[in-house]
């Protein structure tokens, strides 16, 4: 929630299409609350997705669009399966988006797992042909923390008609993480989630079995925030993580977590930020691969399970 006074109400009640010059930088892919009130006051500002839900009515940047996160999630037995691409499309169209308008994602920013969020929706847009996207660091939040103007007045966006396609090129499937369990590919899988979820200690609900997968790094998605910071880290030192991760050039990477959201935040570092090749999501990750029935490392023995179980209850 936005803790501060409604400092503007000047706002149009419906968003105009927009009819940006050719020659508009394109966004970077993370914007700071300065630099995004500059590109508000542009002939060319992008559109503001607000993802945050409810919230959105106690207080929101001037002219962004409610879009709540759960537009662009599964359903609760696989909360990471990526949207089908018609229903993708007519919530677009429902949004008043159009592909070659810059996009700026905005998330609330109180605690470092809500950039997952604005990365899976940056991933999702990416994905569907989105070629300008920026994620706002440090959300709703940091906006605030900027004093910067918020309203109340609710934005009704003229639907728009698209055609979309999903492209995969970012995108693992369970085929493809199957593939590198069995050594069929040269694919580095990197789980992002906190330890105690690699180490099976922890589970997600809708998961099958604890665990992870076979040969998996792990680097938590908090890895790439400072202690205490809700903002990604925007420095990287790419020889460094490379190095980390065991891969040259070309090799790609597979990002997962139990949901693909945390795993999004990986993604985003490693290839928005870092700038590394063939990096890619596996949007169902834990959760989906865990009811394959597929091998598995860091599974508890049934009796450590169960025992976990029972204190979890």
């Amino acid at each position: 929630m936005l803790n501060i006074l409604v400092k503007t109400a000047a706002l149009s009640a419906s968003v105009v299409l927009w009819s940006g010059a050719a020659t508009a930088a394109p966004l970077q892919p993370l914007t700071t609350p300065e630099q995004l009130e500059g590109l508000l006051q542009s002939p060319q500002a992008p559109a503001i997705l607000d993802i945050r839900g409810a919230a959105y009515d106690d207080g929101h940047l001037q002219g962004a669009v409610s879009a709540p996160y759960e537009l662009f999630r599964g359903p609760p037995e696989n909360p990471g399966q990526i949207v089908p691409v018609d229903q993708l499309e007519a919530t677009y169209e429902s949004l008043g988006l159009q592909t070659a308008q810059p996009v700026v994602i905005v998330s609330q920013g109180a605690t470092d797992s809500d950039f997952g969020a604005a990365a899976r929706v940056y991933w999702t847009l990416k994905s569907s042909g989105f070629t300008d996207l920026s994620i706002l660091n440090g959300g709703a939040t940091a906006w605030a923390n900027a004093g910067l103007p918020v309203t109340t007045q609710a934005v009704q966006p003229v639907a728009t008609e698209l055609d979309i396609t999903w492209n995969d090129q970012w995108t693992a499937t369970t085929a493809d993480v199957q593939d590198a369990v069995a050594g069929d590919s040269k694919a580095v899988l990197v789980d992002a989630r906190p330890t105690e979820f690699y180490e099976g200690e922890k589970a997600h609900d809708a998961a099958a079995r604890p665990g992870t997968l076979p040969g998996a790094q792990n680097v938590p998605y908090t890895d790439f925030f400072a202690s205490g910071a809700t903002a990604i880290s925007t420095s990287s030192d790419v020889s460094a993580l490379k190095s980390r991760l065991g891969i040259s050039d070309g090799q790609p990477v597979v990002s997962f977590c139990n949901t693909g959201h945390w795993a999004a935040t990986d993604w985003f570092a490693m290839s928005e930020v870092s700038g590394i090749a063939d990096v890619k999501l596996y949007p169902g990750s834990m959760v989906e691969y865990s009811q394959t029935g597929g091998a598995m490392e860091n599974v508890p023995g049934l009796l450590t399970n169960l025992m976990r179980q029972f204190r979890s209850n």
